[in-house]
This record gives C-alpha cells, structure tokens and sequence, in this order.
C-alpha cells in the first residue's frame, strides 16, 4: 500500500519585528544606518527615511541573536547556540562561522587592528578567534559565571585582553602567554560592561550597585611583567613587580539610577561616557580637558583661601580634601537623557552631527540611539557646552514597522491580502506580500479582531468589554460599543455574513447584526452594529465559533467544557466534556463533521457533531494550546501553543504531518490562508511569521524518521562534547602507552586557564565523516596502485590498469590523483570547523592524512 503523501510547509517571510530586546544595537560605521537584532536574523535601518533597507539571516541558524560587535564595515554576531557569524556590510553576506561555546554568546569585541575577535559567553569561557585565518586560537578559563565584557586594551606594546564576569572579578589577560597576569575584585556585585578611553589608560566599570568606578592601567607595570630576565625567561618573580597592581581604583562615581548597568560607551571623540540602565534613563558622564581642569581648581582655590581667611587655617585640611581632588574634578555626571520606554541597548554614532555645530566646537555635537525594549528605537541628538547639558532633541523613531508589546490576534482578509493584528495599544494592517505595515491605529488591549466581509472595515474585541470599529480608508476609530462587562475573549463573523457574535467573560454571548448609518451633516454611510440576541451562560465564555453551514455554534465555557446550540433557535443540542482544563480555541471543518478543541491541558480533542463523540484525544504540545484552526475543504488542522511550535496534523488519520519551529516566544494566535496555501502565526516576540505552502512531497514515516537522525546527532554532540578533551590524534587505538593521562583530572578542569577554542557540532562530525570516507578511497586507490605494480614487476603480462574510484569519477576528472581527492574534500570543510573535524579522525585515519600532507608539500615544495 502506497503511503499518503502532504504537502510540505516551510518558513516564509518574518516582520513586525524592529529590534528585539536580547542583544545590543548600533550604528553602522558611517552613522547612516542602524544595525538592529531581529530575533534569529538582523536589520538594517535608514534611520532618516525609516525604513528596513537589508536583512541578514542565515537559513542554517534559528537560534536568536544575542550579540552584536562592529569593527568598520565587519559585523561579528553571536547568537544563542554559541555559534559567531562575521557579516560583511558591504556585501551583506557572511563566509565565516565560528563554534566555540556550549551557550549563547554574551560579549563581542575585535582587536585594534580587526584580525582577532575575543567572544564570551554563559559557559564562562573566553575564546580568542583568528578573523583572517577563520579559525580558533586558543579558551581562556578562569571566571566562575557568565562573561559579560571584553576589550582590548588599545595600549601600544601590548597584548592584552580585559574581560569582566557577573562573579564581581574584572581579570587583565596576556595573550602572548595566554594566561591571566591579574584578577581585580571590581565591584560587590555583577559587572555588566566595561569600556575603556581612547588611549587604554582609563577602564570604566559598572555593576549592579549605583555606583561607577574609574580605573587606572599602570601600561609601565604590564609591560615590566613582560620584560625577559638575563635567562631570557618571562619576569613574574620580582616583589615590586608581583605585589603593585596594574589595574588601581582611581574613583567611584554614584550614579542617579539605582538599576543595574547595562552598557558603557565612550563617545569617539573621547569626550563622553555614557552609562546606561536598566530603566528609561542614560546617564551621560563629561570628561573635561586637563586646560578646564586647572581652570576649575584655580576657581576652587581661590574660593579655599577665602574661606581660610574667614575660617582660620583650622578649616584648611577639611577644604581640600574635599574640593581639590583632580581626579573627581576630571569626570562629572552631565546629562541625564530619559526615553519614553525602557532601554536595552545604547550606541554612540561613529559620525559627528555637524549640521547643529553653529557657534560650538564639532566635538561637543553627538547623535545616539537608544534601542527600546518595546521594540522601537529612537534617535537622539545633543550639542554640549562647557555648562549644563542643553536638552537632548529626538530626531528619528523607528515605531511603524512593530507592535509594541506582544500580539494577540490576528485576523486574514477574505482576498488573503491583508494581515490585521492586535496588540496591547494598537491595530495594525499589514501587507502579506511585502511584509509591510500600511496602517497603524490606537486601540484598545486587543484580544480578537476581524475583518469585516468587503475588508473595508476591522473590529476588534478588547479587554474592557468594547467593540471597536476602524475604518481602513481613513484609518480612523468610527465607533467603540460597549458590547460586554467583562473581556471580549472572542468574535466572529457569521457565515451569512450579516452581522457577528461576541463571547465575554461576563457569561454572555450576544448577537449583533451589521447596519450602515449615514455620517451627520454628510451623505456618507459608516458601519456599526445593532445588538438583537443575548444567549446567558453558565460559566466564562472563552472562545465561540459557528458552524459552516449557519446551523450550529459551539461555546466553550471556563468549566472545561463545550456547549453545542442551534443558531436559529439557540437550543441546546450536545455537551462536550473531557477537558482537565478550559477549552482555548476550537474550529469547525467546513463539511461541519467534525470539531476540533485545544485546551490548556496540552490536548487536542476531535468531536462528531452529528453525536457528539470523541474520535480521539491527541497530546499535542508541551504547553498550553492556545489556537487551532482546520484547512477550508480538508480534515488538516494547525495548532499553536506556549511552547513557541506550530503543529500540522491530519484530523483523520490523528497523526502529526509537520512540526514548525522557529518563533522565539509564546504563540498567541493562528490564523491560515482559505486553501491552506499560507499559515500566519503572531507571537509573545512580537513577531508575526508566515509558513508557505511548498510543492514539495511529505511522508510521515520520513518526516519521523528525519526528526529520530535529529535528535540522535544532538544525543552523539551532548555526549561526545560532555567527555574529556583529549589531544588530537589520542584515542582508544594508543596501545603503545606513549600518552600518558592522569585518570584522576579531567582536561579543563579549573586550574587549566587554556584549553580548545572549537566544540564539536553535527557540522564537524559529517566533515570528519567525509574526510574518513575520503581516506576509505585514497587507501582502496594506493592498494590498487600497489597490486598493480607488484603484478607488473613478478612480469604477469595482461594486467588490468586499476579503476578509478567512481567517487574520483563522479567529479568529472577521471585523472585526479587520490590524494588530491582527499585534498578537495578537505577544501570543501569550513576553516572554522576542520579543527575538530580532524579530532574526530581514528589514529589511523591521522596517519594517513599525514602521508596526504607529505605528498601535498612535496608538490607544492
């Protein structure tokens, strides 16, 4: 018997999304643009016009952004995975994936020069990686929690890495010797960022406490701690050396936020730090030239001996101890720029806003964007002087292309060329084409919506109780009925398309009939509703939905069940009840056989509606199932939940057709196109996702055996990963005894401050499957040869050449030697991931790519 074949689904397009709040956003190097993580993908901005002008998105990545570092035009991107991807802003492409961390990548930074990047992350580790090389260098261990920023100190002469932890310690790492020459107790809580001035000599600090601390770096003692001894190894022994400190607290600000830091920049001129929280404030520090300095202790000790004229000279001490300190003098707390939500992310821009220079110096003008976590960006712009602050101008928003908090409802015109989706202040009209938002309108917690039949009009249910009607044209509140006394869970258009019915919370379920009524003083006619029938229930009404042919609707109550009424009549017909929990979303087929229900038990549960009986009870998700909706004309059905996957299944055969992954967030609401020809999901992310509909056969038992090779490859990466690093080339096959490990101590454990830059990932494991399966043939090639010449030498007349392997063959060059072979595979390997391709290879297989390596150096020797 033949196996049924479907259709398979796959990802779309993604929008709605501006800049999601897990990871940092900047300008790009020339200040034009803004770089902005868009969950698993990320955004470039014209911030002037805005408008999204590129997207970067790697197909093999789903998992979200986290980090984001720049040096010019090269963008280096962490995501949660652990894996780094190097963009490039001019080509808006990426060759380069580095894989070196168990967890999501926390901290980014690129050397002076851009050639080496150093990456932190959860697991705690520091790795160092070769940009040029597209290879790992070398681990740094030594902090105790996650990484949470690193820099390069831009100090000529050295080569040293500073990096900071949520464990308090800020650690000065030489990477000449790869090991930390100093540890510092930063703060007494968290360190979250660390910055540094123009010429390395200053760091800046800030934790989870209100305070800003300032720092010292003694270049002169790092460099003495390098410095050969007669026997030409490194000094670390020396008293004066050993028992200074490089790293000294030079002063500790108090700033006006009592958040937690979040980032520190440092303007490019020098002249500015700022420090935000996290809440909706920037704090922007000052740092004054030595000239103002003296000028402002001049003013100071004028004002000291005029008060030791007064006083006496018993007030001289007190006096200057506390207004004659240099170095509070030389940075001060300035601005204090306040947004109107909550910012995630702040970045100074590289190019000076030389337009509003007029009678000030160019380096007192700046331009800043603060990335929101409500999913906008705003753009400031500020003119300092030598006094206070002048108040900071917004210049730019980047708001219409997102909600701004999550969505929770969606509804499809009847031509499924619009989107309208709800949120909890706003409607929004998209275009399912392009993506784009043609229409944003205030509103009111929006719980469901739907368009009107003609599409001219949405309504949309609200938490209040009210039904709000838009006109699109004008796109414009025409009127807001208070239709319930308690949320407006659902509402939906009767298929006789003349008028709608709402559920509430109030245990009501209320009929209304749609009317035109003309505008006053104006021949125009406006849409509105007539209220005719209240059905009285007994419990909370969730969720309520018709029958296709106008017969029958079903309501789902709070108490878990489902009640089935004649339309005309509003008898009462059936009870479904099985549900643990309430019943959240359910639908009709449009044969009106069958009904479905999603429940917040995890459970689908499919009905007859001829007698009300329970076909079958499917554990579905792993959370709450918060919509379902069928296929028009088919028994297929879709279903979101809490745990952020969209399940197709097949109503008859009760089986699971797909599973689709890729929102990073609760999904609230589904909706599909009439034929089933697209699928929109809107979610927590605030994210709204659309899942094509392919030409591309399905079968069940592929698709699960797909999703078995899955999870063994990530069973075989968690278990192989989780065992001791051994050295390359060390395995099972050393019967010789020449490695010896001590069995009582693993390779990393603490101590080791160096270790592995790479991990191993299915990427790794198939290209060193490749590479053995190329040895396989270059060994069946060079014993082949071998035959071939002892037959020719013992004088056997008639001998066969060797034959090609039909791998060699399959390559379009039947004289392409063996080793070759095994060279053209290896090409074919990322120069990220040939590291553990090659520490996967069995002692033999190490062998034999060496003697590989001889014959290729003889060539190119």
């Amino acid at each position: 018997m033949v196996e049924k074949s479907y259709l398979k689904y796959k990802p779309s397009s993604t929008f709605g999304v501006i800049a999601s709040s897990n990871a940092n956003t900047l300008f790009s190097d020339d200040g034009k643009f803004v770089i902005s993580p868009m969950l698993e993908s990320v955004g470039i901005w014209d911030w002037k016009k805005g408008t999204l002008v590129n997207t970067w998105k790697d197909n093999e990545v789903k998992a979200e952004v986290t980090c984001i570092a720049k040096f010019k035009s090269i963008f280096a991107v962490g995501y949660a995975d652990g894996s780094i991807r190097i963009w490039n802003f001019t080509t808006n492409s990426t060759n380069t994936t580095f894989n070196g961390h168990k967890t999501s990548v926390t901290a980014l930074c690129f050397d002076n020069s851009g050639g080496r990047l150093a990456s932190g992350a959860r697991d705690t580790d520091v790795v160092i990686w070769d940009i040029t090389a597209e290879c790992g260098l070398y681990r740094l261990k030594g902090h105790k929690d996650q990484i949470s920023g690193l820099l390069f100190l831009p100090i000529e002469g050295l080569n040293h890495l500073v990096s900071t932890s949520k464990d308090t310690l800020l650690k000065v790492w030489d990477l000449s010797t790869q090991h930390c020459v100093e540890t510092v107790i930063a703060h007494r809580t968290e360190v979250w960022s660390v910055a540094s001035s123009r010429d390395g000599t200053i760091l800046y600090t800030g934790a989870s406490d209100s305070e800003f601390r300032v720092w010292s770096v003694d270049s002169i003692l790092l460099k003495k701690k390098l410095e050969p001894n007669v026997e030409g190894d490194i000094e670390t022994s020396k008293e004066d050396v050993v028992l200074k400190e490089a790293i000294s607290l030079r002063s500790t600000l108090q700033r006006q936020s009592k958040e937690r830091v979040s980032t520190i920049k440092v303007h490019p001129n020098g002249r500015y730090i700022a420090v935000q929280s996290m809440d909706k404030s920037v704090e922007i520090f000052k740092c004054r030239t030595q000239e103002e300095i003296k000028k402002r202790l001049a003013r100071k000790k004028k004002r000291v001996r005029e008060k030791i004229t007064q006083k006496g000279n018993d007030a001289l001490e007190d006096v200057e101890d506390q207004e004659l300190d240099s170095v509070v003098e030389e940075l001060v707390s300035y601005n204090l720029l306040r947004c109107s939500g909550k910012v995630r992310s702040f970045d100074f821009s590289p190019s000076l806003n030389k337009s509003r220079a007029s009678k000030e110096s160019s380096e007192n003008i700046f331009t800043a964007l603060c990335a929101l976590s409500n999913n906008s960006v705003e753009i400031y712009s500020s003119v300092g002087n030598d006094s206070d602050g002048e108040p900071y101008n917004l210049i730019s928003t980047l708001e219409m292309q997102g909600h701004r908090s999550d969505i929770r409802c969606l509804a499809l015109s009847s031509n499924d060329e619009l989107i309208a989706s709800g949120s909890n202040n706003s409607l929004k009209i998209w275009n399912v084409n392009t993506g784009q938002c043609i229409k944003t309108m205030e509103s009111g917690y929006a719980l469901c919506c739907t368009f009107v039949p003609g599409n001219k009009y949405v309504i949309v249910g609200t938490k209040s109780g009210d039904l709000e009607i838009f006109d699109l044209s004008s796109s414009s509140l025409l009127e807001s009925i208070k239709a319930h006394e308690g949320p407006l869970w659902s509402l939906e258009v009767r298929h006789d398309k003349g008028g709608l019915t709402t559920g509430s919370a109030d245990k009501e379920v209320k009929f209304w009939d749609f009317q035109l009524l003309l505008e006053d003083n104006t021949s125009a006619k406006r849409l509105s509703l007539v209220h005719t029938r209240t059905l009285k229930m007994s419990d909370d009404v969730l969720h309520i939905k018709h029958s296709h042919d106008n017969k029958l609707l079903a309501v789902a109550l709070l108490d878990s069940t489902v009640k089935v009424f004649y339309f005309d009549t509003l008898k009462f017909v059936l009870s479904l009840y099985g549900h643990k929990l309430p019943v959240l979303s359910m639908d009709i087929s449009s044969d009106s056989a069958l009904i479905a229900t999603a429940s917040a038990d995890k459970t689908i549960k499919l009905w007859g509606l001829d007698f009300g009986d329970c076909h079958r009870s499917i554990f579905a998700h792993q959370d709450s199932i918060m919509s379902l909706k069928f296929v028009w004309g088919t028994h297929y059905l879709f279903s979101v939940s809490k745990d952020k996957c969209l399940k197709y299944w097949d109503g008859d055969k009760f089986e699971q057709i797909m599973k689709l992954e890729g929102h990073h967030s609760e999904i609230w609401s589904l909706v599909v196109a009439k034929f089933g020809s697209f699928v929109v999901t809107g979610s927590h992310d605030r994210s709204i996702r659309i899942w094509e509909k392919t030409d591309e056969q399905l079968f069940l038992e592929e698709e699960r055996e797909r999703e078995i090779e899955e999870m063994y490859e990530k069973s075989e990466i968690k278990e192989r990963d989780g065992s001791d690093e051994l050295p390359f080339g060390a395995g099972a096959d050393d019967e010789a005894g020449d490695l010896i490990l001590d069995p009582t101590k693993k390779v990393g454990d603490v101590g080791d401050e160096v270790g592995i830059a790479g991990k191993k990932t299915s990427d790794t494991l198939k290209a060193g499957e490749k590479l053995i399966e190329a040895l396989d043939v270059w060994r069946s090639e060079i014993f082949a040869r071998k035959e071939y010449k002892d037959s020719i030498a013992k004088g056997q007349k008639n001998v066969a050449l060797p034959k090609k392997s039909p791998y060699i063959l399959a390559l379009g060059n039947p004289d392409l030697s063996a080793e070759n072979y095994v060279m053209h595979v290896a090409e074919r390997i990322r120069a990220s991931d040939l590291d553990q391709a090659l520490a996967v290879l069995p002692f033999v297989n190490v062998q034999e790519i060496l003697q590989c390596i001889s014959v290729w150096a003889e060539k190119v020797f």
